[in-house]
């Protein structure tokens, strides 16, 4: 059993694709297969059912996914720990980000640390905040930057910035609905929002919870998967949304968007990360990039 075996079992395990596997990792089909069957070969067990032109993990083949990705975050740990003895940050650091960071907040900043830090190869992948903070939970990535609230115990939260959401419609729209005391009418509105599990979406909740609402309360109009396609249906007068200013402020200076004045709290951008994971000095000093213009009265808590 090798490494490389191990790798591609798991890539194989992840998309339930052998082509899409081996394409993932740079190598032919053919190659992908051999290494899965010389491990099913070799130890005279099923690993996965073929099903159409899917594969699907058997029961044995998910006991083993656990162990296997076990070796290979030790293998990494150890590599990890020589790059680090070496004296220079160096190795690959894996990253989840919500989308406004990952879109607006975080590209000139790994430029910057890129250009300081040339060895450190950087990994991102964009998720919603519940996504973020199940990666950082599962070891699937090392940091994570979200808008939203994190909740499981195993978590390090630091914030790193701040965020200012708004409500916005297509300009020329008729006024939004009001009720007697001047305060919108939140049932009245056709909104347009984010999946579960955004940031901005739960802005709209914890808004309509103000008012004794909830989601199931409003007139939600349509479910969208990105930033971008939101500010799209708004600019064609889909309803209204709230979101991050990032996100509009082009809109609105080119007169595509109206702001429609309503107090809203700020959103906090934190760095999230495992309690129980050793950083290596490439997290530890990309850490410190990304924390430089915090307060130094609230310093990252030290790994344990």
């Amino acid at each position: 059993m090798t490494l490389d075996q191990l790798r591609v079992f798991i890539e194989v395990a992840e998309r339930g694709h052998m082509t899409r596997a081996a394409e993932a990792l740079g190598m032919s089909q053919s190659a992908a297969s051999a290494a899965v069957a010389a491990l099913e070969n070799y130890y005279q067990i099923k690993l996965f059912d073929r099903i159409g032109r899917g594969i699907r993990l058997t029961r044995p083949g998910q006991i083993f996914l656990r162990e296997a990705r076990a070796v290979l975050d030790r293998a990494s740990m150890a590599r990890s720990v020589l790059q680090d003895l070496a004296g220079s940050p160096a190795g690959p650091v894996d990253i989840a980000a919500s989308q406004t960071i990952a879109t607006y907040w975080l590209p000139r900043r790994l430029a910057s640390f890129h250009a300081a830090n040339p060895r450190v190869r950087l990994n991102v992948m964009i998720r919603n905040t519940n996504e973020v903070e199940h990666a950082v939970v599962e070891g699937e990535v090392s940091i994570g930057l979200v808008e939203g609230p994190t909740q499981h115990p195993a978590l390090i939260r630091q914030q790193i910035d701040h965020d200012q959401i708004v409500l916005v419609v297509a300009s020329g729209r008729p006024p939004l609905p009001v009720i007697d005391s001047g305060r919108l009418d939140l049932r009245a509105i056709n909104w347009v929002i984010r999946e579960a599990g955004s940031g901005t979406r739960r802005a709209l909740e914890d808004l309509a919870s103000k008012e004794d609402l909830t989601l199931d309360d409003l007139n939600i109009f349509l479910v969208l998967p990105s930033n971008e396609a939101v500010r799209e249906a708004i600019e064609a007068g889909a309803g209204a949304t709230i979101v991050s200013r990032h996100v509009v402020a082009s809109a609105i200076a080119a007169g595509k968007l109206t702001e429609i004045p309503i107090e809203l709290p700020q959103r906090e951008y934190a760095l999230v990360r495992h309690r129980d994971r050793h950083a290596t000095l490439a997290q530890q000093t990309l850490v410190s990039h990304l924390t430089e213009d915090i307060d130094q009265d609230s310093p990252l808590p030290e790994q344990p």
